[in-house]
Formats: structure tokens, sequence, C-alpha cells
């Protein structure tokens, strides 16, 4: 659908694309078609897209499965894919990231800039085979950045622990109708079990946004104001010299184990 169509359509619908609903609409059928192969359905599986718009991946998904659900939070758009897809469609009408999702074997969803983080962490606390995934390119690019990167941060180290994450094409900003400001990325995550194991990994986690809010300064210093760790142990704690942004995840959860010790050895 080419962007005079589109706007003359929500026009038809007293609909304006928002901001706050992160409306921006695909345009680009390649794109749309290349996201569903990624995909790669198999017979009889359950497929959530979130945000399904006017129906770019929909129409699409439904040549590839009869078990198709699409959450949309825009209330105006539900007629529309009410009457264009019937009953072939399981439409949910709420906010996805307040609503409890139904079950499902993958997913999909193109999605709005001003919720990718929520989202995918929603999206990583149930269980499913794969998914796919357009953000923000600089977010992607965040979501698979290793350490020593500009890009390495806690959101870097929250998804390598839950999925593996692949970063397949980046998509133009012209590919969108109204255009955003930034270029897109579509993006695999593929559910695993964490490649290191941890003792706690509440710690484990407060650890990484404690760090990395602070990541220019040494992580002794950081433990030091945080009193997350026993004063005394701090200096036999591996990597106290580094800063977090040098450190890959399994040392990240090398220094956690540590804190974790000390702190049960104080206890004892």
């Amino acid at each position: 659908m080419r962007p005079t169509e589109i706007k003359a359509f929500l026009a038809s619908l007293s609909l304006t694309p928002t901001k706050g609903k992160g409306q921006n609409f695909l345009t680009d059928d390649r794109v749309a078609d290349h996201e569903v192969l990624y995909l790669d359905i198999k017979k009889g599986e359950r497929v959530l897209e979130v945000g399904p718009g006017l129906g770019m991946l929909t129409e699409r998904l439904l040549l590839k499965t009869e078990r198709l659900q699409a959450i949309e939070l825009d209330s105006k758009l539900v007629p529309f894919l009410t009457e264009r897809f019937g009953n072939k469609l399981d439409l949910i009408v709420g906010d996805a990231l307040e609503i409890r999702w139904p079950r499902f074997d993958k997913f999909i969803s193109n999605v709005p800039y001003n919720i990718s983080s929520p989202l995918i962490f929603k999206l990583l606390e149930h269980d499913f085979s794969s998914a796919i995934i357009m953000v923000q390119k600089e977010f992607a690019d965040r979501m698979g950045a290793e350490a020593n990167t500009d890009d390495y941060g806690r959101l870097s180290v929250g998804v390598y622990y839950r999925a593996k994450c692949d970063l397949l094409e980046v998509v133009k900003r012209n590919a969108f109708w109204p255009e955003p400001e930034v270029d897109s990325r579509i993006v695999r995550l593929t559910p695993r079990p964490p490649p290191f194991q941890v003792k706690d990994e509440k710690l484990f986690f407060k650890l990484v946004d404690m760090c990395f809010a602070q990541r220019r300064k040494k992580i002794s210093t950081v433990l030091k104001k945080s009193r997350v760790a026993p004063e005394g142990s701090i200096p036999s704690l591996p990597y106290m010299d580094d800063r977090v942004e040098a450190l890959t995840p399994e040392q990240i959860g090398e220094l956690a184990d540590a804190v974790w010790l000390a702190r049960n050895e104080e206890a004892t």
C-alpha cells in the first residue's frame, strides 16, 4: 500500500497516526515478505502478532497459518481488521504491555519505538520458539552488542542471558509512512537456556543495572558506593579495576557469584 493510499484510507477512518501510539505504517511489500519468511512458520504453529495496523503482515501470515492471533491497541482499526480478515484472525483489543498474552509458538511485530524495551522483555518471559521483530536500528544494535563496544549495555546483557539474538537486515526509514526519523532493523530472537549459571539471578541483574548506570566508573567504586558487597571483601573480588563495559556477560556473572559468596560468608 502506497503512502498516499494509507493516508487516504486512514482519513476515511478519521484516524491520524500518532507518536504516542508509535504508528508508522510499513509500505514496502518486500520487507513484509522478508519478515514472514524469516519467521519460518511450520504447519500447526500458533502465531502472535502485536500491532497488526492495516494488516500488512497479517495478510501474509494468514497464508502460512490458520492459527493467527493479533493484539491491536487502536480501537479505530478494529472494525477494518474484522471486516478484512473475518474469523480467520483472532483479534484481541488492548495494550500489549498491560493485557495477558495468549499462548503462541512464534511471535512477530513491527514494534512501536516507544515500547521496544518493555515489549521485548515481556516477550522473553513467555515460552515460544522464535520471534521476528522490527525495531529502531540503534535499539537493535544495542540488543546484539558485545562487550567493549559503544552499544554494549544493560539491554545487551539482558537479551543475551535469555535468547540468541540475530541482527538481520536494515530497513530504511522511507519504507514507512509517516516516515520516522531513523532507520529500523529486523531482529530474530530465539529463546535458549542461559549460557551460564549464576547463584542469584536477582543479584546478577541488580549488579548489571547498577554498574551500567555508572559505566565509566571502576567496578570497585560502584560497589563501595552501593554497599551491595561487604566493604572488606571488595579488594578480593574479581574485576575491581575494570569498568563494566569491558566485561562479558559471563564475567559479570562471575562477579555476581563472588559478591553472593562474600555476602553469605559475612552472614555466617
